[in-house]
């Protein structure tokens, strides 16, 4: 009986062995998983640090000369501002003004010289045309002024990108350029949520009211393929 008894609790310990095993083998797979996308993300973040450092300084030095006097800023996530009020739109307003089509002309031929080389190709996922309005109703498109001053604002980039489309450096572009552009521009109108105040900075950052003339504005946005990984991984420790 007492034998009976032992087998029973060898057996039991048996078991527990085993299943103690099968744990630890999990806990160790479960640990080197963990580690390999921390690794993953590690790689992905210096990649997008990077490859936005590296457009950043290649924007910066091409229009080094340029950009004080067309009153252009350009930051580090990759936006540049064309805020001079003068050569841009009229209050409620879609034409582009002569002079702004004089700076287009210098500056859009070397912006995309710098994005379409073939090092970006896979680093670049959109590049957006953004207008932005001042803080004017525009009863001309909606009664509401927000969804007014979208419309309007959606009008105006959609001229910049269609002033771009027309120009003879867009029509010289091998047929391999023109459906990467296709893919990544695009026009966005965003009305006056991001209305800039004296010191061109975001209103709704520093609290400050609006300076209408910065406001009504222009920019072009290079969002990169690593800004989305990241985002994706942002979501992936959310969860």
């Amino acid at each position: 009986m007492a034998s009976k008894t032992e087998n029973n609790w060898v057996s039991l310990s048996d078991i527990m062995t085993g299943l103690m095993i099968v744990f630890l083998f999990i806990s160790i797979s479960y640990m080197i998983e963990v580690q390999n996308k921390q690794k993953e993300r590690d790689l992905i973040f210096e990649e997008f640090k990077a490859t936005k450092e590296q457009l950043y300084a290649e924007l910066k030095n091409e229009f080094k000369d340029d950009f004080k006097k067309w009153q252009v800023e350009i930051d580090k996530d990759l936006s540049i501002k064309f805020t001079n009020p003068d050569v841009l739109f009229e209050s409620g307003q879609v034409t582009i003004r002569p002079h702004f089509k004089e700076i287009l002309d210098d500056f859009l031929p070397r912006y995309f010289n710098v994005l379409l080389q073939e090092k970006y190709t896979d680093k670049i996922a959109e590049i957006r045309i953004e207008g932005h309005t001042d803080t004017v109703a525009a009863p001309k498109y909606d009664e509401d002024p927000y969804i007014g001053n979208i419309i309007l604002s959606q009008l105006r980039s959609a001229q910049v990108l269609k002033y771009f489309r027309n120009m003879d450096y867009y029509k010289k572009l091998s047929k391999k350029d023109v459906l990467k552009l296709q893919f990544w521009l695009t026009a966005n109108g965003l009305s006056y949520g991001r209305t800039l105040d004296d010191d061109k900075q975001l209103t709704a950052i520093s609290g400050k009211p609006a300076n209408n003339n910065l406001s009504r504005r222009v920019e072009f946005r290079i969002i990169t393929t690593s800004e989305n990984l990241v985002e994706r991984v942002l979501k992936e420790i959310g969860k």
